[in-house]
């Protein structure tokens, strides 16, 4: 591992809140990498398409709900993991479409057809993908970035959430059985008790 000077009185050309996760090994470059991959996930692959496919939910005023539900906590966790990549010393590259194309997950496009069914399971598929890409940055952060492990942890919470939303609703609309995900709703859509830090949903 290379060796970094310790950061001198008024020295703005590094970071301490960087040097201490890197000396704890840390890979700064490679978090960066993923948590941009992830806020591209989340606002593009995620938020942006979830719009349209909650569109295309029609008759189905409940799932429409909880689609919403993931579409805005999605919202709210690009808007955490921003700031971090700029602590690290990132950013985000100042082009769209180059943006989009880093996501870590692919983008959830509007099946064809359109049914409640194909759009149930690509929701279920793209919370999967996220649970993956987000338990591989708490595993890079545990014990060494406790800002990042934060945060990750209570976006996976969520996405975790999620996934079990999914599974039910496919259950019920597609086989028929119930399988339930202990969901209760939100108090407002997109509460994001976890990455929001909001109470829970007490009837």
């Amino acid at each position: 591992m290379a060796q970094h000077k310790p950061i001198g009185h008024g020295d703005l050309t590094g970071r301490v809140g960087v040097e201490v996760i890197r000396a704890r090994g840390v890979d700064v470059d490679l978090l960066i990498k993923k948590l941009i991959a992830n806020a591209a996930a989340e606002f593009s692959s995620t938020y942006y398409y979830y719009t349209i496919l909650r569109m295309h939910l029609a008759g189905h005023e409940d799932y429409k709900e909880i689609c919403e539900d993931a579409r805005l906590e999605d919202r709210a966790h690009w808007e955490l993991i921003v700031p971090r990549i700029y602590e690290l010393g990132g950013e985000l590259p100042n082009d769209l479409p180059t943006f989009h194309n880093q996501a870590g997950c692919a983008p959830a496009k509007l099946p064809d057809p359109p049914t409640a069914v194909n759009i149930l399971t690509l929701l279920l598929e793209s919370e999967r993908c996220a649970i993956r890409s987000w338990i591989e940055i708490c595993d890079m952060t545990f014990g060494k970035d406790p800002r990042t492990y934060d945060m990750a942890s209570r976006i996976l919470n969520e996405e975790i959430e999620h996934e079990a939303w999914f599974i039910e609703l496919l259950a019920k609309e597609r086989d028929g059985k119930s399988i339930p995900s202990g969901h209760f709703r939100r108090g407002e859509p997109g509460e994001a008790p976890y990455s929001k830090n909001r109470q829970f949903y007490n009837p």
